[in-house]
């Protein structure tokens, strides 16, 4: 199938082409012609399955005929966060490029004066968030009675942003005859809820299980101690051939704390988080696009719908406390088609999370493991022993007195089996009685093992370009999370 099939215009048709797509997705060809017939919509997909083409390029079409007014907007799209709403309008403006259409964007951390003259002048397409959009709907700024088509996408992430309540009443206010869309990567009850109460004989469209992990994503679980995070972290950010990553923290402070580590151990990363003003967040967003920084460090502000190709990886550095998060977090990757690794480090306290994650994708996570690794691993070149006694047990430490007759020995036994002196030299010394020069002792190391050889004494093999040629990580002679 192709995007000529789905019934949209040439128009239309040469702007998807020139964007470089020729197949729709399994959403996009579900969705796309009962849009377009003027249906209501229910979709559920994964994310990274293009929900917001399967919305955006029938709307191009629907609102190519007619004509828009000030303060009353035509179709309104609701997003739970300003990324997902930039993001959204920048498919407008690469999928419009051949229509006449005006679109407002209307987020907050942004001055008021632009949202406030655009929708002055009139728009087509309007794309807010909740706040942002109440805000201006209280000042009188905006009307809705004026807007036949409704997008709510991300529902699931506006239930857990507590913006249903806002959504409700935004809803009262539009037109009772309209064309209404909900799309989610899973449907919770009270999305059902909402879905029953505004949509009207709703077309459901489900192209996956609710809640079900990309098939394109390789995803491991890492158990370690809690304190040990980082540097597991900074191992697989090393060795598991990494191009472009994103790190997700379950905390703003560990967001900014993590990402000042891997600054000081050399890693080219950034940082996004609630706190930072919108300027900020869309800086970074374009260091992070542009390969300035090839690692992201970030909330789950950016766990939801970013659309950013070539994510390599993504790590979870804390276990997300809603397991619904963990599907729309690792969805940072294997995005399109391509392949994706997800590392997820568990800690003893995050147990009760991973396991709500696995009940909720129905499949167990497994744990990473020797095969599982990118590069070769070597074997510690000497790897320490324990002297042991007979029962098993370590022998005790000698006292000092004991390594200092053991060394007297040593010492002894060297100068018999030096060879015999000269008249000369015997002669010398009986005239000028020296100290004898204590032989150089081995090392106290080497001592307490019984006459170990020092690793730096013994020569390593050669080893060829790429391999790993370190001491093997504790982390992955583990097998299982201790509960």
């Amino acid at each position: 199938m192709t995007f000529a099939d789905l019934g949209l215009s040439p128009e239309l048709l040469k702007a998807v082409e020139t964007a470089g797509y020729s197949e729709p997705t399994p959403i996009q060809a579900q969705a796309i012609p009962p849009v377009l017939m003027m249906k209501d919509i229910i979709g559920i997909a994964q994310t990274g399955t293009g929900k917001t083409a399967s919305f955006v390029l029938p709307m191009i079409d629907i609102l190519s005929s007619g004509r828009r007014r000030a303060l009353m907007p035509r179709s309104l799209i609701l997003e739970p966060t300003r990324e997902l709403a930039a993001q959204v309008a920048e498919n407008f403006e690469k999928y419009g490029t051949n229509h006449d259409l005006k679109m407002a964007l209307l987020i907050g951390g942004v001055q008021m004066g632009d949202q406030v003259k655009a929708l002055n002048d009139g728009v087509d397409v309007l794309i807010a968030t909740p706040g942002r959009l109440m805000d201006l709907f209280e000042r009188g700024k905006i009307l809705l009675n004026g807007c036949d088509l409704l997008v709510i996408d991300e529902a699931d992430r506006m239930l857990d942003m507590g913006f249903i309540p806002d959504i409700e009443f935004i809803c009262s206010k539009l037109p009772e005859t309209r064309q209404t869309m909900l799309f989610s990567a899973t449907m919770p009850p009270p999305i059902e809820k909402l879905a029953k109460k505004f949509l009207d004989n709703p077309k459901r469209i489900e192209v996956s299980r609710a809640a079900s992990t990309n098939k394109d994503i390789t995803a491991f679980k890492v158990p370690v101690k809690a304190r040990q995070k980082r540097e597991t972290l900074r191992w697989l950010l090393a060795n598991d051939m990494v191009e472009t990553a994103i790190i997700f923290a379950n905390r703003k402070t560990t967001v900014r704390e993590l990402n000042k580590s891997l600054q000081s151990h050399g890693f080219a990363s950034g940082e996004i988080h609630g706190d930072m003003d919108q300027t900020s967040r869309i800086a970074e967003l374009n260091r992070f696009k542009g390969g300035e920084v090839n690692i992201l460090v970030a909330s789950d502000v950016a766990a939801r719908g970013l659309d950013i190709k070539g994510v390599s990886h993504v790590f979870n550095f804390d276990t997300p406390w809603h397991p619904d998060d963990y599907v729309h977090r690792i969805g940072r990757t294997g995005r399109a088609g391509a392949k994706g690794r997800a590392f997820t480090l568990v800690a003893e306290e995050d147990a009760e999370a991973i396991e709500n994650v696995e009940k909720l994708t129905g499949s167990e996570i497994p744990v990473f493991g020797k095969a599982d690794v990118r590069v070769e691993l070597k074997p510690d070149p000497a790897p320490r022993e324990e002297a042991k006694g007979e029962a098993g047990e370590k022998k005790p430490r000698r006292t000092r007195r004991q390594r200092d007759d053991a060394q007297e020995t040593e010492q002894q036994e060297s100068r018999e089996q030096a060879p015999a002196e000269t008249e000369d030299t015997s002669r010398r010394k009986d005239r000028a009685p020296a100290k004898p020069r204590r032989e150089k002792s081995a090392p106290r190391s080497e001592r307490a093992a019984g006459g170990r050889r020092n690793r730096r004494d013994e020569q390593d093999a050669p080893v060829p370009p790429g391999e790993w040629n370190g001491p093997q990580p504790d982390f992955l002679g583990v097998s299982a999370i201790s509960s």
